[in-house]
Parts: C-alpha cells; sequence; structure tokens
C-alpha cells in the first residue's frame, strides 16, 4: 500500500454516499438538502496544502454541491455523468496523469469502472459490497461522516506530508 499512496496526485471522489451519507432530502417546496461533514471539508483543504489535485465525480446535478466545491476549491467538478469513465478519463488527460497517480473514493456500481483503474481504489464503509470486494482499502468511517479525511489523512501520512502540515497549522 505504501508504493501505492507514494504516487497519489489526485483524489478523485462520487459525492452522494461519500461526501454526504447518501441521503437527499427535498423541502415541501421542491429544494434539496444535502449534509457536508466539515472533517471531510478540512481533509481537502490539506490535500490542496499538501500538492494533491481534487475532483468530484458524480451522476446527479447539484446547486449545493457545485457550491460546496467551490467553497473547498476543487480542481475538478463533474456534475451529470451517470456514465463516469469518460470524464475520468477527460481529467487524466487534462492534468497529465496515469490511473497509478489517482485514487477514487466510490459507494456504488456506478462508480466501479473507474474503481478498476485507479492506483488506489477507496470504498466507504458503507459501500455496496460489490464495490467493497474490489477496492483497496474499505474505511472506517462512513461516506458523509470522515470518510473522506481518512483516506487523505492517509495518502498524506505515507507521503510524509501530514505531520508537517498539521504543524504548521497548529503554529
Amino acid at each position: 500500500m505504501r508504493k501505492k499512496l507514494s504516487q497519489i496526485k489526485m483524489v478523485l471522489m462520487d459525492v452522494d454516499g461519500v461526501l454526504t451519507s447518501g441521503e437527499i432530502i427535498y423541502t415541501s417546496s421542491g429544494d434539496e438538502l444535502k449534509m457536508f461533514n466539515v472533517q471531510d471539508g478540512m481533509g481537502i483543504t490539506l490535500a490542496k496544502m499538501g500538492g494533491l489535485k481534487t475532483g468530484i465525480i458524480t451522476g446527479r446535478i447539484s446547486d449545493l454541491v457545485r457550491r460546496r466545491a467551490e467553497e473547498l476549491k476543487f480542481d475538478v467538478i463533474s456534475q451529470g455523468s451517470f456514465d463516469k469513465l469518460p470524464e475520468y478519463q477527460k481529467i487524466k488527460q487534462q492534468f497529465g496523469l496515469s490511473d497509478e497517480q489517482i485514487c477514487y473514493i466510490g459507494d456504488d456500481i456506478l462508480d466501479m469502472p473507474i474503481l478498476k483503474r485507479v492506483g488506489f481504489s477507496v470504498a466507504v464503509a458503507n459501500a455496496r459490497d460489490e464495490v467493497k470486494a474490489m477496492c483497496d482499502y474499505i474505511t472506517v468511517a462512513e461516506g458523509g461522516r470522515g470518510a473522506v479525511r481518512e483516506v487523505i489523512d492517509k495518502i498524506l501520512k505515507w507521503q510524509n506530508k501530514l505531520h508537517q502540515l498539521i504543524e504548521d497549522l497548529s503554529k
């Protein structure tokens, strides 16, 4: 795992079930609500500080996702991609990366084509069993409950960057 993690330059992820718990709540007026975990947000910030690129590939389209992704300064925001593989290929080409340099975090079958290709594949704790069975790592935390932070901490730790980032931020 150390070799795989040391090569990672970009962390891509799904949204519903990964950055959120997977629940979609609609108000009586038809507005959509989502809850994002603040520790996952800090993980994205740490990733950026540690020199990693970050991105979202999601099948749904949501203004809330766009807003959160812009707030966290994701490098890539791809929404409305039911077939995620072409988006993944575009992103890989855009950043000049190989599969081995990308980590992907997913939870359901639409994520499987990407998970099969990346250098480090991750399923959140509450992912479908089929997804868990094919991944390099299964998080302890569930999606929307710190799973993204867990993965980013692991990558940064194995790249010998986490300790310094924490030290810099705690001054």
